[in-house]
Parts: structure tokens; sequence; C-alpha cells
């Protein structure tokens, strides 16, 4: 297996302000010594409640943060050692799909207009070519042609969201991270965006973090889990084994909250 994304005992803080001046006060430590690999074909969740560092984590291996320690490789290349043309071709490497699909899309722009951008800007289709690149990418999920000309308000959460995995996909990323990409749904629909990611993952052998709180949704589609809590991974194990062999009493707690055995799972 591959390797495309390592986080090597990254730390990530924030300072922390107060006062009428906005001093800093000291710093608020997000992220504690991680250490995580994702490879080709893996599926990886990150499970934990809000403010455990989840989407900072994520943030860190797209590059969108800088870590205050550590190192974050990309395809064992460092993400702010790289420049120009390397900086550009690890982005391809590596795509993001948000939580909230309305606000990851621009309101102006037509779905077809969406899917063009980063075709256009990674250089990879031009003219005819473009559009049928833009068809085959409606078609990869599952909705039709007939979507090309709607703007982001004439469409369902569900189908927003379909648009927002084919526009990471675009570029034919080798690893995909999904921050929440169900929680604004609900679960019929969250369900089917479920299916999709999996089919996409075993067809294109893609490398995936799902990050999530919702255990259930994480042990259904995922083969490991790792779980963090205040900025600290605190168990990473296949997930047979999170479930039915917890190693930490705040992954018993999840469990517990979650009602969720392998059975379910």
């Amino acid at each position: 297996m591959t390797v495309i994304l390592e986080a090597v005992h990254v730390s990530k803080s924030f300072p922390r302000r107060g006062g009428v001046l906005r001093r800093q006060l000291g710093a608020v430590q997000a992220v504690e010594r991680v250490s995580l690999a994702l490879g080709t074909g893996e599926s990886l969740g990150l499970v934990g409640e809000s403010g455990s560092g989840k989407t900072t984590l994520a943030k860190l291996f797209i590059g969108l943060l800088r870590p205050t320690e550590g190192e974050v490789l990309v395809r064992g290349a460092s993400w702010f050692r790289l420049r120009g043309g390397e900086r550009l071709a690890a982005r391809r490497t590596v795509q993001f799909v948000f939580q909230d699909p309305m606000n990851s899309l621009n309101p102006r722009m037509t779905v077809e207009e969406a899917l063009s951008e980063p075709l256009s800007i990674h250089r990879l289709a031009a003219g005819a070519s473009r559009r049928a690149r833009v068809d085959a990418l409606l078609e990869l999920v599952r909705l039709s042609t007939s979507y090309r000309r709607r703007l982001p308000r004439e469409l369902s959460g569900g189908e927003r969201q379909r648009v927002g995995i084919a526009r990471a996909l675009a570029v034919e990323p080798a690893a995909l991270i999904c921050d929440e990409p169900i929680a604004s749904l609900d679960v019929s629909v969250g369900a089917q965006i479920l299916e999709l990611l999996r089919a996409l993952c075993r067809e294109r052998r893609l490398a995936l973090l799902f990050i999530s709180h919702d255990l259930r949704a994480v042990a259904s589609l995922c083969r490991r889990i790792a779980v963090m809590r205040e900025g600290k991974l605190l168990e990473l194990a296949p997930t047979e084994q999170i479930v039915n062999r917890p190693g930490h009493p705040y992954t018993t707690l999840l469990l517990r909250s979650a009602e969720l055995d392998l059975d379910q799972a």
C-alpha cells in the first residue's frame, strides 16, 4: 500500500487573546503530537466530539494550516517545502469535501461552471472535452447531465453534496478528505452519500479520510477508526477492534452513546 498522506508528530496551537487590547494570554492546543497515515484504497474514519481537533487536523492534511510542530507529508514530501508546480500537483493529489454543501458552492455559478473551474485551474481539459468531462463527473456521482445549468439554490442538500464530491473528483485526486459530509443531511440522504463514497473508494482506489462525530456512519464505511479527544489521538485500530474491543474508556463512551455493536456497523 502506497502512503498518500501522513502526519508525523503534528501539533497545532492557536493564540488565546483577551482584554480590551486583545493581548495574547497564552495558546490553545488544538492538535497535540498526532501521527497518522493514509494509504491508497484505504478508508479511515476520524471520530470525536466537537472541539476534539478533527477539523484542525483535516486542515493540516490539506495544507490550509501550517503545523506548529511536526510535518504533514503528501506522497512523502512536506506540504510547506513544496513550491510552484510541485505544490499545485499536491493540491491535485488531495481534495476536500466540506460539511455544508450550500456554503461551499458559489451561489452564482452553475453546476457546469463549478465543475469546470478546477479543470481550468489545473489545465486538465478545454472546450468540448471539458464539457464531456463535466458530464462524466455528473454521471460518476449519479446525477444526470440536465443538472449542468442549475444553480445551487435549485438543488436539494443531497444533490449539492454530490456536486461537491464531483468537484473534488474533477482533478482525479488520490486522496479525499470528507469533513462531516452528512451532518447537514437527513438520515436517508446521508445513507445515499455514504453508499456513493463507498462505491467511489472501491472503484477508484481512493484514500478516504472520513471525519464525523457519528460513529455509526464511520463504522459502516471505514476499515480503520482513529479516536480523538482534546487534540490527542487516543486510539487507532481496525473498525472491528474499535467496536468490539475498545482500548480506551472514551471510545467505550462513544460506542455506548451510538448504541453500536459490530452487527449493526
